[in-house]
């Protein structure tokens, strides 16, 4: 692999997340491979500054940066326009459109998948159902959606070889695509947080506003709980959140990653209702010792050990979170013992697996 020439893909790159933190430990890895998505905001994503990004013909669209959704039809296009045809081995960092790159037969095109597109195949009708789009969009939704629905399984098979970011997601995978994958967990960066002797009397939600979120769910518990919240993050859910919250949370929105870690460090522990892919965030709060209540579906049914680093619920409702809180302070949690659950999660595990697979499967496809 030392003389083969590789390219990264990605979704895009305008907000800082799960999906974008696996783009940027690729790059690590291999920093003289360019980077090919379809919309960049340098502002926001200053840590890909010496990176060779090169954007598709959205990147000049109107509003492209803050609502890349709008051109969701126009991503297929996008990707399928990207001329790979000098490289070796690509390696796309998908859970939307950039595993429909077109490679050549002699290249070697490896897909770290976050997802099959979830607004495409199971959450389709949630996605319809609980975005504010207005009534003519949700009407004419479905017909549009069906259609990149068949784009997304025709872009599958273009794919030579998947990585799945949790059992989880292997599962959807095989559910959607016919296809099998190696789970690589994806890069936490456990050493950049702490344990801290001072717990604060909070309770600690982070994450995107966004309706699959679900903190709105979140908001009603506490309201009724009336015990202290901080939530950090942005999206298009902050008004009415702040509209529904009681006097006793508070909105954060964007923090620095110094703020962040302090947050995590001394909350008393980490709120996490959603069915995730994988889920970074409730590992970066177990890694600073603090237990997380999650929903028990999805990626943190591989991350958080019941009684050992957090407490589970199973019904997304209100009264079962309300009664996993009470649940949660009956009990009694080591922190060395919650943030030791996942030192495994760590770049040097996730650069070492991604590469060995890489070579197994390079060697194997020449």
């Amino acid at each position: 692999m030392e003389e083969a020439k590789i390219a990264i893909v990605a979704d895009w790159l305008t907000d800082s997340g799960g999906a974008e933190k696996v783009v940027l430990a690729i790059h690590r890895m291999f920093p003289d491979a360019p980077i090919f998505t379809s919309i960049y905001d340098e502002k926001k994503l200053p840590q890909f500054a010496e990176a060779d990004v090169r954007t598709s013909f959205l990147q000049k669209w109107p509003k492209s940066k803050k609502k890349h959704q709008l051109y969701l039809k126009w991503m297929p296009m996008a990707f399928e326009q990207f001329d790979l045809s000098d490289y070796d081995i690509v390696i796309s960092s998908s859970h939307s459109c950039a595993k429909g790159v077109i490679t050549k037969p002699s290249t070697m095109h490896v897909s770290y998948c976050h997802t099959p597109m979830r607004y495409v195949w199971d959450d389709c009708h949630r996605y319809i159902n609980d975005y504010p789009w207005p009534r003519i969009v949700k009407k004419i939704a479905p017909c549009f959606l069906h259609k990149i629905r068949l784009w997304d399984r025709l872009a599958a098979d273009r794919v030579d070889y998947f990585i799945s970011n949790s059992d989880y997601i292997g599962e959807r995978i095989k559910k959607y695509y016919k296809r099998d994958s190696k789970t690589i967990y994806p890069i936490v960066e456990t050493n950049d947080f702490y344990l801290s002797s001072e717990e604060e009397d909070f309770y600690l939600a982070v994450g995107r506003l966004i309706p699959y979120k679900k903190f709105d769910l979140i908001v009603d518990a506490f309201n009724h709980l009336g015990k202290p919240l901080k939530i950090v993050g942005r999206g298009p859910e902050m008004k009415r959140l702040k509209r529904m919250a009681g006097k006793n949370i508070e909105f954060l929105d964007y923090v620095s990653d110094e703020d962040l870690r302090m947050l995590y460090s001394t909350c008393k522990a980490f709120v996490f209702p959603q069915i995730e892919d994988f889920g970074i965030a409730p590992v970066e709060a177990m890694a600073s010792g603090r237990p997380v209540i999650a929903y028990a579906e999805g990626g943190a049914l591989e991350t958080v050990k019941d009684g050992v680093s957090g407490v589970f619920f199973k019904t997304q409702s209100t009264e079962a979170l309300i009664r996993a809180v009470q649940k949660f302070e009956g009990k009694d949690f080591d922190p060395k013992k919650v943030a030791s659950s996942v030192a495994d999660f760590g770049r040097e595990r996730f650069e070492k697996e991604l590469m060995e697979f890489l070579k197994t499967k390079w060697k194997a496809f020449g």
